[in-house]
């Protein structure tokens, strides 16, 4: 059995709990055995970009065991940075032998708690105008990080993925690694995601 838990803040992006627990969701029809929360650091209401409410499962102190940490991105990334207790929860996690991975803006998230350093990584790329793109933040910010224009990046205990609705790529290949390539891809067929993931990966590299 495969355990994720999901990291939540104020000011995530909505798609990005989709990208991620929706995709987990659908993937429990074919990998029964799946197992998925959401953590944050005190449990309950979270409020996401532009009002939407999340009820969290856990806080911190009291989150089952996991295998898999996935930060999400949004807005809230650039507050969640300051916030100790989330940066030192997910070195703990890391640190206990669990694999973290970040999806969007959760990877300047990462980049802050140094987990980072030394590694690959990239983050959201695409911007409206008046904003910083993520992507050179993070190689402005983070000199130890090595930044790259990827769908993904795979560094095996850490993992950092593009903008958005990305997040569901990032999700689907730890299904494939995790559980199999076959329940991945099944998994893509039902969420009718297997031709925009295709052709993802064929424009957009993975590293």
């Amino acid at each position: 059995m495969t355990r994720f838990a999901i990291l939540a803040y104020d000011g995530i992006e909505p798609i990005d709990i989709g990208a991620t627990y929706g995709v987990l969701s659908m993937a429990k029809r074919i990998v029964p055995d799946l197992s998925f929360h959401v953590v944050s650091r005190a449990g309950g209401e979270i409020v996401m970009a532009n009002g939407l409410r999340l009820i969290a499962d856990h806080g911190f102190d009291e989150a089952p065991a996991a295998d898999i940490l996935m930060v999400l991105g949004g807005p809230g990334w650039s507050q969640a940075t300051e916030d100790r207790a989330l940066l030192d929860h997910i070195r703990a996690f890391h640190a206990g032998g669990g694999t973290v991975a970040a999806v969007c803006t959760g990877g300047m998230i990462l980049a802050a708690t140094g987990l980072l350093d030394g590694r690959r990584a990239t983050t959201k790329r695409e911007i409206v105008p008046g904003e910083a793109r993520p992507l050179d933040l993070l190689a402005e910010r983070h000199g130890a990080v090595e930044t790259v224009e990827a769908r993904l990046v795979d560094e095996g205990d850490v993992l950092t993925g593009g903008g958005v609705s990305l997040g569901m790529d990032m999700t689907l290949h730890l299904i494939a690694r995790e559980c199999g390539a076959e329940a991945a891809a099944e998994t893509a067929r039902i969420l009718e995601y297997s031709t925009a993931w295709e052709a993802n990966r064929r424009s957009f590299a993975a590293v």
